[in-house]
């Protein structure tokens, strides 16, 4: 079971007098708002916080059939079904999976009458490992604890504000007491830190949208574009000797070093002239190695150094064409060198595959949800672009659903030991996402 958190009551009261009601909207929109029980909102974050739901683990499942209950109980028609994994990756376009998994469910709900939603509000319940635990304060990343006006914990920004949000949103519909002329929608998926699983399966399923918006964490902007990201592996040879007679042997550490440049000049090239809906960003397509792994004995050279890593895939990319990059870079490479030349480096494309997506800017959605942001919260916002893989590719490239990203937090703690949500920003979002949903499901009394 989901454990409670302690009463919150008083320090969501505290941000509620602090801000400014909603400003430019009319009754039902400022009913619906006013029925978000924000005090639930962050005892759900920090609940969801507690479980610790890394991708590819059972705890992914309970959270799932948590929000499933949570949504039947608020009159939604939902869905919840067991992935076939044999079928999911038997597909053409199974998106990869990076974490071991021997279950995962899709949820879908709709609130409203018959129909494809108007909006749907999706996120996903997963999130990624820890990391050192000595890095999180009191060495316990999933506790959840409000300091400093803020929910820390492993998910809190990535992305359990954001799903958070999406049932408040749901919850403030029906205690309000509106009526949808058009359906109102809520997925929550599993596997997006590792590929994209949930979303594909959920898109293979037949659930559908006008329109939807991920409430991943945009640091108050609204995200219009994703680049994508591939995962790759090398395998680098060498030849393994006596640490003492070192010259015997050849370090595949050594050999691996002209492949390390090869590729940093490739992400420059690739860098050179990104596209300007990012917005002056230095590295929009980044190639990153996450991990290295050489040699078994500290007087041993290595015989083998395998290196993975994620490389960035350019806005309207086919991924093909970028893997063609990586593998053109490190065979330069490789010719260039007198032991790569005779010992190639193997290339592999293991885990997410993540391919790029976007919304066109011009698009209605993107005027709605600026026009709601303006209403809720009172600012002004331009669409922007982010340099990460997320489940928005899925839902407008193979669901065909115009879509973006607007949600709670600063992705620069997501993935990170200081991992956190402000609440203030919580709220206010939530409240974004309920003025939005009103006018696209067009609710009245």
């Amino acid at each position: 079971m989901i454990a409670g958190p302690p009463a919150v009551s008083a320090l969501v009261e505290s941000f509620s007098r602090e801000r400014d009601t909603v400003s430019a909207v009319n009754t039902i929109e400022s009913r619906v708002v006013g029925a978000i029980d924000e005090q639930s909102l962050v005892t759900d974050l920090v609940r969801m916080i507690r479980v610790p739901s890394v991708t590819g683990t059972d705890a992914e499942s309970e959270l799932q059939h948590w929000h499933a209950g949570q949504l039947s109980a608020l009159g939604f028609d939902v869905d919840t079904w067991k992935l076939d994994l044999a079928g999911l990756a038997a597909h053409p376009g199974h998106p990869g999976t990076e974490a071991p998994r021997t279950e995962g469910y899709g949820v879908a709900a709709t609130l409203g009458p018959a129909g494809v939603p108007a909006l749907v509000l999706q996120g996903h319940v997963d999130v990624v490992p820890t990391g050192d635990l000595d890095k999180w304060d009191d060495r316990d990343p999933w506790s959840g604890t409000i300091r400093h006006g803020a929910v820390h914990g492993r998910g809190a920004c990535d992305m359990k504000a954001g799903v958070v949000a999406n049932l408040a949103v749901a919850r403030a519909l029906v205690a309000a007491g509106v009526t949808l002329e058009r359906p109102f929608g809520v997925h929550t998926v599993v596997s997006e830190e590792d590929g994209g699983l949930g979303a594909f399966a959920t898109m293979l399923r037949g659930h559908r949208a006008e329109a939807a918006v991920l409430t991943e964490p945009t640091s108050g902007n609204i995200v219009v574009a994703n680049a994508g990201a591939l995962t790759f592996a090398l395998r680098v040879p060498g030849r393994a000797a006596h640490g003492s007679t070192r010259l015997a042997g050849h370090s595949a550490i050594d050999a691996f070093l002209p492949v390390h440049a090869a590729i940093a000049a490739l992400e420059r090239e690739r860098n050179a002239n990104p596209d300007p809906v990012f917005d002056g960003n230095p590295l929009p397509y980044p190639i990153s190695i996450g991990t290295l792994r050489a040699g078994d004995w500290a007087s041993s050279v290595p015989d083998l150094l395998v290196a993975e890593g994620r490389l960035g895939v350019r806005l309207g990319e086919p991924p093909e064409q970028a893997r063609a990059a990586l593998e053109r870079a490190v065979a330069e490479a490789c010719g260039r060198d007198p032991w790569l030349r005779d010992h190639p480096v193997a290339v592999s494309w293991p885990g997410g595959q993540f391919a790029s997506g976007r919304i066109d800017p011009a698009h209605p959605l993107v005027t709605e949800v600026a026009g709601a942001i303006r209403s809720a919260e009172g600012r002004e916002v331009a669409a922007t672009a982010a340099p990460y893989g997320s489940d928005l590719r899925l839902y407008s490239g193979l669901g065909g659903i115009p879509t973006l990203h607007y949600g709670p937090g600063d992705v620069r703690f997501a993935h990170a030991p200081r991992e956190q949500v402000d609440i203030d920003e919580l709220i206010r979002t939530t409240r974004t996402l309920a003025v939005l949903a009103v006018r696209r499901c067009a609710a009245h009394l």
